[in-house]
């Protein structure tokens, strides 16, 4: 049975977790994404934006990660696909000008496939007119067109809100993926299986911004309780993020990310009642590798070979607390010293996307593997992604 497949509608500006995370998210699922933007073929770039609110009356913006393309808007055909999903961020207010773009939306709706759109990205489907009659959610300063293009506006009251009408599912911002995703799926004929587990979150100021985000959105979509902790600090409180990309120069570049709100307090987590540790990247781990209580709780669940997923520079923290001994394990290729110190038998990440698993481990070198690094963990967890052989229909 072929895999159910997705369109990104893409476009610069968008907004960086509201275009990588369902894009990862469902290719870990087993899901085929493939990300078009107008103007643009596979392999070019969209530049995204990061949002967030930093206490002044609207959202402020910074630059995100590039984001790669893997197919050319031109050669789209709506046939091939199941689904379309949309981000927000400031491309939605040009592509809903684009005629080609707004028929491209119009027969997905026109032939019921379900559409998932989120915060601004509602622009598109006003513009497109296929909002009439339809509940719909979308970040607040989308309401007034929403509202004149015949739409059924339901009031943005969290920025966790969503809202499905038939084939359409709506969202307010990206806080909401757990959930738009999990409608999304569902939409498509999928279901999951053993997600009944609980997961912690090894977080620090400077980790990845996608290298957070992305599996921990990813997870709680598939309906996993997933927690976050830092040394020194408690829930509610915030990490700041690194965007890491490769820009051109000999190494990566670095750019401020997303604050990433933390969900539990580290020192009274019961690290006992959890399944799993997830080790994000960056440059936390260079100064969390210090902490003595970091590495007694990594010790901990590698001796009770719980599952133990690290990402790029969080491989850092494996070796200074002496658990890659007689390991097999790959890492951001800079961190091979410190995985060859560790006793560790080094595995090439050639492609830099490449993830491993070894026992209870899984590594992997870098955000682009993330697809791989999610599914593994998955798989130790037995969580499993089914999906029906038919199309649902909608009425």
């Amino acid at each position: 049975m072929a895999p159910k497949k997705v369109l990104l509608l893409c476009g610069d500006y968008m907004e960086d977790y509201e275009a990588m995370v369902p894009f990862q998210a469902l290719r870990a699922y087993g899901v085929s994404v493939d990300a078009a933007c107008p103007g643009k073929k596979a392999g070019d770039s969209c530049r995204t934006a990061v949002h967030q609110g930093i206490g002044h009356q609207t959202y402020a913006e910074s630059r995100g990660h590039n984001f790669a393309l893997n197919a050319s808007f031109d050669e789209v055909n709506i046939n091939e696909y199941d689904g379309l999903v949309i981000p927000g961020g400031r491309a939605p207010e040009y592509l809903a000008m684009d005629e080609k773009v707004l028929d491209l939306v119009r027969k997905f709706s026109d032939a019921k496939k379900p559409i998932a759109s989120v915060c601004h990205g509602q622009l598109i489907l006003a513009a497109a007119g296929v909002v009439q009659n339809r509940k719909c959610t979308a970040y607040p300063a989308v309401k007034p067109v929403l509202v004149a293009a015949g739409a059924k506006w339901e009031e943005a009251d969290t920025m966790d809100k969503c809202t499905v009408d038939g084939n359409l599912v709506t969202a307010v911002a990206y806080d909401a993926h757990p959930k738009f995703i999990s409608l999304f799926v569902k939409a498509l004929g999928g279901s999951v299986t053993g997600s009944n587990k609980r997961i912690l979150f090894l977080c620090g100021d400077y980790m990845e911004d996608y290298e957070v985000m992305v599996p921990f959105q990813s997870l709680q979509a598939l309906g996993c309780h997933v927690d976050a902790i830092c040394p020194d600090k408690g829930a509610g409180e915030k990490c700041p993020t690194a965007i890491h990309d490769f820009e051109g120069d000999q190494t990566y570049s670095e750019k401020p990310g997303h604050e990433f709100a933390l969900t539990a307090s580290f020192d009274n987590v019961d690290a006992s009642s959890y399944d799993a540790l997830v080790i994000p990247g960056g440059r936390a781990p260079e100064y969390l590798a210090l902490n003595d209580k970091v590495i007694s709780l990594v010790k901990g669940f590698m001796e009770k070979a719980k599952p133990v997923a690290s990402i790029c520079h969080g491989q850092q923290i494996l070796s200074a607390a002496g658990v890659l001994q007689g390991r097999k394990c790959t890492a951001y290729p800079a961190v091979k010293l410190n995985v060859v110190l560790g006793g560790a038998t080094w595995l090439e990440p050639n492609p830099i996307d490449r993830c491993f698993t070894d026992g209870n481990l899984v590594t992997g070198a870098a955000w682009p593997g993330h697809p791989e690094f999610i599914s593994q963990l998955m798989a130790l967890l037995g969580i499993k992604y089914y999906v029906c052989t038919s199309r649902r229909s909608y009425t």
